[in-house]
Formats: structure tokens, sequence, C-alpha cells
């Protein structure tokens, strides 16, 4: 394996930016293969809240695999990678991955991920949340996945949504050691009141 693979899966949740600016952000950074899966509710939505089409999204990825494909590589845990991300994560998806139903390739992934004690980071996307949201987050946390829900930070002081969209692309990509540039405003400390007049 020439460079680390990132399985990358769009589904239906509001926020399909997230997904989209993951992949742009992989193909600008060059470290990593990105290998994109799409549910057809992702699809509709990306169309709904980004103008995209499925052939827009897919031409930003390295591999695209067919969400029916359970033949596909990344179904099977003989598919080195560095792990797989959920951007963003519909709640279908996660009580699938919380109850192990593997029934398309999305779902079928993030299991193998699961089993193979590689990481899965899941952008869950819901507001407000019902017990059974609760309890599928505790699931799979359990099982070892990472519920990444994407909340601003507002300490960075974001002068626009792009701002909050890289932000959280930027935290996502450090948990893969992956390396980026300009996403992410690191948190330096608070200043200490009257430091300057005491050193």
């Amino acid at each position: 394996m020439s460079k680390p693979r990132l399985v990358v899966a769009i589904t239906g949740a509001s926020g399909a930016v997230y997904g989209v600016r993951l992949l742009q952000a992989l193909r600008a950074g060059g470290a990593c293969e990105s290998h994109l899966v799409m549910s057809p509710s992702g699809v509709m939505t990306a169309q709904q809240e980004l103008d995209m089409g499925r052939a827009d999204i897919e031409g930003l990825a390295d591999v695209v695999h067919n969400v029916k494909d359970i033949g596909a590589t990344i179904a099977s845990g003989s598919f080195r990678c560095a792990g797989m991300v959920v951007a963003p994560c519909s709640m279908k998806t996660l009580a699938a991955v919380a109850h192990g139903l593997a029934d398309n390739l999305v779902s079928r992934a993030a299991d193998v991920m699961l089993k193979e004690r590689r990481r899965l980071v899941l952008l869950a996307r819901e507001t407000p949340l019902n017990l059974a949201h609760l309890r599928n987050m505790t699931a799979v946390t359990e099982m070892g996945a990472i519920v990444f829900p994407p909340v601003p930070a507002f300490y960075t002081k974001p002068a626009s949504l792009d701002d909050v969209v890289d932000h959280t692309v930027g935290r996502l990509l450090d948990l893969f050691d992956l390396p980026h540039e300009g996403l992410v405003r690191r948190w330096e400390g608070m200043p200490r009141a009257g430091a300057a007049a005491t050193e």
C-alpha cells in the first residue's frame, strides 16, 4: 500500500458539506487515497444542500464504490486502510452500525472497521436527540467507534460557514494523523492576566 486509504461515506443527514469538504481536503493534501460510498439519501441531500450531483462528488474521490456492492473491496477486512468516516451520519446509518445490520456497503464497511479494530468516526447529525439515538451512540462507542457531532468551536471566532466546516474537517483529519494546512486554528491557551507586567 503506497499511501494510507480512508473510506468516506456520505449518508442522508443534513450536512453533506462535511463529506464533500473532507474529500476536497484529502485531494488537496495528497497524503491519502479516498474511497467514497454514498447512500441514495446522501446523494439527494447533497443535491438539495449543495447543488451538487452524484458525478460532481464522485469526481472528488480517488475510488468510488456503489452502495449496493457488498462485494466491493471495502467490504472485506483484508482491505487495508486507516479507517472510515461517515460524514454526515444519519440516524438510520447510526442504528444500522449499532445493531450490526451490514445491509448496504456503508454499514458493512463500518462493521468491518469495528471488527478489525480500525478507526471509525461517525459525524452524527440530528437534533434534538431521542433515547434511541443516544442508546445507539452509546452502543457504537462501546464497540470502539468515535461519535463526532459537528459542533462549532466558537473560540476560533469563525467569520463564515466555511470556517466552521473547515475546523471540523481539520479535526477529523487530526484523528487519522493526516496532514492539512489552514483548516484548524489551534487553541493556544488563555492569555494570563497581568502576564506582561510581571515578566
